[in-house]
């Protein structure tokens, strides 16, 4: 682990994490979204960013929507041991995003804040048979789903430190105790019966 530091007292975050993609980015399914031969995991394609690229610009990953949702997780949690018992501080923690899933992404789809446009909502509800959209993970309106909840999360975050009164508050703390928390409790009283998502995610648990 590369340190910063002349004592050794702090570590670089991008360090860790290509660590953790060096070590993690194997296991990830085969049929997922390969760049250079390589499949990248929890990366997805999505038409938007197809459309918005020029063709000067265009290559293997320029439609590419990356998440890294799960890495990322594991990344926020590690970090929590050094700095409690081995008294390490982090570096570029900034790097690291919010994490798009479906108690975050659901929060905003259940507040109102995000509403599928109606034809992705017939199709879902024509895929479920039920009264809650259904969408495999690599869908279009999934992928976009997710990059606007990363973009909430990121306005939600700023709006909350400006109330904090100076007090620190870190990504993951508003993730575990915000979004996560709040997100479940909303879908609780939505839907007692299966607390699940507004929308249904079809997938085999590598993403969420």
């Amino acid at each position: 682990m590369k340190k910063t530091s002349k004592d050794g007292s702090t570590l670089e975050i991008s360090t860790f994490w290509d660590v953790l993609q060096t070590l993690l980015i194997p296991v990830w399914p085969k049929d997922r979204t390969v760049v250079n031969g390589q499949s990248i995991g929890d990366a997805w394609p999505l038409t938007t960013l197809e459309t918005q690229s020029t063709t000067a610009s265009k290559n293997q990953s320029s439609n590419i929507q990356p998440f890294h949702k799960l890495t990322q997780w594991l990344a926020y949690s590690l970090m929590v041991p050094f700095q409690r018992i081995l008294g390490l501080q982090w570096t570029g923690t900034d790097s690291l995003t919010a994490l798009p899933e479906y108690r975050n992404g659901g929060l905003f789809v259940d507040m109102g804040v995000l509403t599928l446009k109606s034809e992705s909502l017939n199709k879902g509800l024509e895929s479920s048979g039920s009264n809650l959209p259904m969408y495999k993970a690599g869908d279009d309106v999934i992928v976009e789903w997710r990059a606007m909840t990363l973009v909430l999360v990121d306005k939600l975050y700023a709006i909350v430190l400006d109330k904090m009164d100076g007090a620190k508050l870190s990504m993951a703390q508003l993730l575990e105790a915000g979004t996560w928390k709040s997100g479940r409790e909303v879908a609780a009283k939505k839907r007692p019966e299966t607390k699940s998502s507004p929308i249904i995610i079809e997938s085999d648990g590598t993403v969420f």
